[in-house]
């Protein structure tokens, strides 16, 4: 990782005081490789915060391949947003290309591509899209997901 991406995404990352919601952001070049930073960065911002990842990495990667992909203008980046309320983890991709909303495909069998949202749609609990300020849409996707179980209190007489 870069040290821009690193101070990015370090300056972006946290709880919000008083609040209980944790949150990350990070821009990310709109290439394959900024796609494939955005599973890893999410993956280890979600093991940081003790939730699991296998469902939102996957979700994380298709948004992400689809904003590189469908979304990308040249010189302009994507943003990648992750943040948590109660039992909710909320993945927001963010591109500068409004102009083009996606829609689940119905690939033939043989096709190679055309079943990212698909899957987003069946690993997520909730997804769409929210127009911005032109030129800008974010897609998003929720997952639910059982808190971690609060570590034991150290404090306190042990009974015997």
């Amino acid at each position: 990782m870069n040290q821009e991406i690193q101070k990015t995404a370090a300056a972006g990352s946290g709880t919000r005081p008083g609040s209980g919601i944790r949150d990350f952001t990070v821009l990310l070049s709109s290439t394959p490789r900024g796609a494939r930073l955005a599973r890893l960065l999410a993956v280890d911002t979600l093991r940081s915060w003790g939730l699991p990842q296998e469902r939102a990495s996957h979700v994380v990667a298709e948004l992400a391949a689809n904003a590189a992909t469908h979304g990308r203008l040249p010189g302009r980046s994507f943003r990648l947003t992750l943040y948590v309320v109660g039992a909710t983890l909320r993945v927001e991709v963010t591109d500068t290309r409004g102009d083009r909303l996606p829609a689940p495909q119905t690939p033939d069998a043989v096709a190679e591509s055309g079943r990212g949202l698909l899957l987003v749609e069946a690993l997520a609990d909730r997804w769409g899209v929210t127009e911005e300020r032109f030129p800008r849409k974010t897609v998003w996707a929720e997952l639910s997901f059982t808190p971690p179980e609060p570590a034991p209190s150290r404090s306190g007489a042990v009974g015997g």
